[in-house]
């Protein structure tokens, strides 16, 4: 029987008063791509920080290829092969797409940016402009982040996310942000790529038609707990995700 690349077990988190995650148990299987959705405030996002290092579990645990990885920094997690991107675009805006894409490899092989100088290097521009090649971004290579497309500026900070050459990468919210006729193109490179890589990915998405496309199963968070984790068919039928997450969703556009 396969093992779940990450299991996550008894997760808690408060802050204050609110409960953003109640026992929260989750297996993230080898070469799978998940669709998680949920209200605003269901603990979506709570529940990537946690698995990412961004934020330490009051309770529980969090196994990457069966070592625990909880109480690690997000560096560390990273260089364990657990990569992410964020809703808004962590980039450079004063770098072109090769300059952020060499950056973050050479931030890589230096093991952090204290005493680190991005000097000229001809292997490193080789491969950024590689991957730039992989995501349809060549046109852009030398165009600065910060004047990109919002869609353009989403893709790059996922190629960023990945030069770590992850086995489990984390999306929050891919599509947000991004007009209709972009969605699709990006989410069939990303999926293309880590398709190609047999990378785990799990994606943080409100559209439930990109869900419903690109996931081989789907977890509905609600209140901090996990409401059902079922094949999309399944999950998109089920009464309570109909009432409670897809019906507000669609209420609130």
């Amino acid at each position: 029987m396969t093992a779940p690349i990450i299991a996550a077990k008894g997760l808690r988190k408060r802050f204050g008063a609110v409960v953003a995650a109640n026992d929260v148990n989750v297996d993230i299987m080898p070469g799978t791509i998940s669709g998680l959705i949920g209200t605003n405030g269901a603990g979506k996002t709570t529940f990537i920080n946690m698995i990412t290092g961004y934020l330490q579990p009051d309770e529980g645990s969090i196994l990457l290829e069966g070592g625990e990885i909880v109480g690690l920094t997000p560096r560390d997690v990273t260089r364990r092969g657990v990569a992410r991107s964020f809703q808004i675009p962590q980039l450079f805006n004063s770098l072109t797409a090769v300059e952020n894409l060499t950056l973050a490899e050479a931030a890589l092989r230096s093991r952090g940016f204290a005493g680190f100088a991005m000097l000229p290097d001809s292997a490193l521009e080789k491969s950024a402009r590689a991957t730039l090649e992989r995501f349809g971004l060549e046109r852009f290579g030398d165009s600065l982040a910060g004047t990109m497309p919002e869609g353009i500026r989403k893709l790059l900070d996922i190629a960023v996310a990945m030069v770590a050459r992850p086995r489990v990468l984390f999306l929050d919210e891919p599509t947000s942000g991004v007009s209709s006729e972009e969605k699709f193109p990006i989410m069939d490179r990303v999926i293309a790529a880590t398709r190609a890589d047999n990378m785990s990915m799990l994606f943080v998405e409100h559209d439930m038609e990109i869900v419903r496309r690109y996931s081989d199963r789907v977890l509905a968070f609600f209140e901090g707990r996990v409401l059902i984790d079922d094949k999309p068919d399944v999950v998109m039928n089920d009464t309570q995700v109909r009432t409670l997450i897809i019906g507000e969703e669609k209420a609130h556009g």
